[in-house]
């Protein structure tokens, strides 16, 4: 019986876990795919159709030795400026974690005269959607099933569990 009453709790806690999880699961985005963060990649087209929400990632892998990510103004990424950037994220390693916490457009460059050769890149950064509403209810009265489904029965189901255990804990 106590296997039992361990099942029922474990059903519990999934059912409950499964409806406090998450809409919105975030994505990191290797910065030009395959080729990295390099030269001879457009990173406007790499960039395009993409979808980015605040809490995504930016991941930069390129050749330490010669390259650098800086986070600039949109002024400083028109014009290759990398003097005043507001950010430098490079960490010396080639492969650099950028959080996209904060909805804005964000401005990397690569320095050393690379953003000239087109190493650079605009993120616009938006909010996650919403999650999806529920479907409309056809017509204006609720039927039984569609109440049983919803606001009867993961209540009873609960009350029954906690039923259930009180009745083991009283018989064993």
């Amino acid at each position: 019986m106590d296997g039992l009453r361990r099942s029922i709790a474990l059903l519990v806690v999934l059912a409950l876990g499964m409806a406090a999880m998450p809409e919105f699961a975030a994505v990191r985005y290797t910065v030009g795919g395959n080729m990295g963060w390099s030269t001879n990649v457009n990173y406007t087209v790499w960039a395009q159709g993409k979808q980015f929400y605040n809490g995504d990632w930016l991941f930069f892998v390129y050749d330490r030795t010669q390259m650098n990510v800086l986070e600039v103004n949109k002024t400083d990424y028109e014009n290759c400026i990398s003097d005043h950037f507001l950010q430098n994220w490079t960490t010396g390693a080639g492969r650099d974690v950028v959080p996209l916490n904060v909805t804005k457009t964000y401005y990397f460059i690569s320095g050393k005269g690379f953003c000239f050769g087109g190493m650079k890149v605009a993120i616009h950064v938006k909010n996650p959607p919403p999650p999806p509403s529920s479907l409309p209810i056809k017509s204006s009265s609720r039927s039984l099933l569609s109440s049983f489904k919803g606001q009867i029965f993961v209540p009873t189901l609960l009350a029954a569990a906690a039923f259930w255990d009180s009745f083991m804990c009283a018989i064993a």
